[in-house]
């Protein structure tokens, strides 16, 4: 990895409840742009890193360089509490990246998926889904994982449309209810 000062790092979360953690390149003190790297986190910390694997670094815009194992995650703006405030035309947009782990367990006929929104809301959203195989079916493996992370994710759907419903009903004063289309 060869970094340059300004350049953004980005950091996979060691454990699956954490958060990504990102922040700006401020210092190298390595040779030719190598680690260790000074950096200033999103959180305001700063602290000498040297990354390994799952670190992603931004250059620019639009150049991403990935050690192994790839990771696409991009940099996240702290959480901001919900505004009535029209968007001024002018405002550049603001894009963030979220991402899901999902974990797959199987055992026997039973097939059960976790999934766990990693975002940068201060709530940490998970979800389950099962599925089991009758003893009529064939045993294919792949489909008790698409049929329990199909249903993890839609009960992780259906808990994301619950919480932009109350941000709307607590924004507005009035009960919300958003279609899912």
């Amino acid at each position: 990895m060869q970094a340059r000062v300004g350049d953004r790092i980005i950091l996979a979360a060691e454990h699956i409840d954490e958060p990504t953690r990102d922040g700006e390149i401020l210092e190298i003190r390595g040779d030719e742009g190598a680690p260790p790297y000074l950096v200033r986190w999103s959180n305001g910390h700063t602290g000498l890193i040297y990354p390994g694997p799952g670190a992603v670094l931004r250059i620019g815009a639009n150049e991403v360089h990935v050690e192994p194992p790839p990771v696409t995650v991009a940099p996240r703006a702290p959480a901001a509490p919900v505004s009535a405030a029209p968007l001024e035309p002018d405002r550049p947009a603001h894009v963030r990246e979220w991402n899901v782990r999902v974990s797959i367990f199987e055992s026997g006929d039973e097939t059960s998926a976790n999934v766990v929104l990693l975002a940068d809301s201060p709530e940490r959203l998970s979800a389950r889904g099962t599925a089991h195989r009758s003893a009529h079916d064939l045993g294919v493996p792949e489909i008790g994982d698409e049929v329990a992370v199909a249903r993890a994710l839609r009960h992780l759907a259906d808990q994301l449309m619950e919480m932009a419903e109350g941000d709307v009903s607590d924004l507005t004063g009035e009960e919300a209810h958003i279609r899912a289309v």
